[in-house]
Parts: structure tokens; sequence; C-alpha cells
């Protein structure tokens, strides 16, 4: 006899499918949500990773820059500490220069001029004074003209002194300092 099947067997097949398409589903929906949480980890797990490498780049940049600021303001008191060394040893080295200058001016004053200032600029050395007569200015030229310190004296003004004497006379000269002298007295 023949068999025939009444029983709903598609409709029953047709459910089956849908179950275990609705599983297949459900299994991957949860596979992608915790894929996607393990992924959200492993990503908020670098970026604090990350903003903690940045903070601590951010607090050695910090001291960097602070000891960079100090070495700045040391190199600024080294450059001054070197200022002043460089002012004291050109005053040291003049020393001897100006005593020599001073003597070699006391020596050269011939009787009858008196010095009323000086001034040096550089090589040169500026003197105002009295002297009795013209005679004695000229006196004091050669003088200063024949020291081995001083050369080419140069009379600047000459006038006329009724206060100090019927012939004085108040001058101005200028006379420049052998370089060759002074490189001797600073080389010892």
């Amino acid at each position: 006899m023949a068999s025939i099947n009444l029983l709903p067997w598609r409709e029953a097949r047709r459910e089956e499918r849908k179950k275990q398409f609705l599983v297949s589903l459900g299994a991957t929906l949860a596979g992608a949500a915790v894929s996607l949480l393990f992924w959200d980890l492993t990503v908020n797990s670098q970026i604090d990773q990350q903003l903690s490498r940045n903070q601590y780049l951010s607090n050695r940049i910090a001291l960097l820059d602070e000891e960079v600021a100090e070495i700045r303001d040391l190199q600024r008191k080294r450059t001054q500490l070197i200022e002043r060394m460089q002012v004291i040893q050109a005053l040291q080295g003049n020393r001897p220069l100006i005593v020599r200058l001073m003597d070699q001016l006391v020596r050269t004053v011939p009787d009858g001029v008196f010095y009323t200032s000086l001034e040096t600029r550089a090589s040169v050395v500026s003197i105002e004074g009295v002297a009795e007569s013209n005679n004695r200015v000229s006196s004091l030229m050669r003088k200063l003209d024949a020291s081995d310190w001083l050369e080419n004296p140069n009379l600047d003004a000459v006038q006329a002194a009724p206060d100090y004497g019927e012939q004085a006379t108040i001058f101005k000269l200028s006379v420049s300092l052998q370089l060759e002298k002074a490189d001797e007295v600073l080389a010892l």
C-alpha cells in the first residue's frame, strides 16, 4: 500500500530552520557584541596607556624646561662674571701704565708750569695748565717730546691769564703715549 504522509512536515521543517536561523543569528550577535566589547576594552586600554605616556612626557618636559632655565641663568651669571673679571683685569693691567704716565708727566714739568687738569682717552693725554710765560710752555713741549714715554706734543690753545701774573698764560695741549712702551709695561 502506498504511504501518504499527511502531517505538516514542511511547516515543522520550516519552523526548525527558522529556529536554527534565530539561534545562529543570536550566536552571531552575541559573538559580535563580545568582539565589540573586547575591541572597546582594548582601544580604551591603549588610549589610557597613551595618555599616561603623554603625561609622563609632559612631566619630563617640564623638568627639562626647568633645567634649561637654570642652565640659561647659570650661563648669564657666568657671562656677567667673565665681564667683571675682564674689567678687573683691564684695571689691574693699566695700573702700572698709569703710574708710569704720571711719573713721566711729573718728570717733564719745568719750573713755572702748573697742571690744572689731565684727561686720558685711549693713548692721548690732554693737559690743561698755567705757565709763567710762553717760554715755559715751549720748554714743557720740548721735555714732553724728549720723554721716552710721550711723543708728539701738540699745543691746542694758549691765552693770557692776567689773574696769575703779567706774562702768565693758560694752555691746553695734547700728547700721545708711546704704545711700544705701554705694551712693555703691560707685558710685565
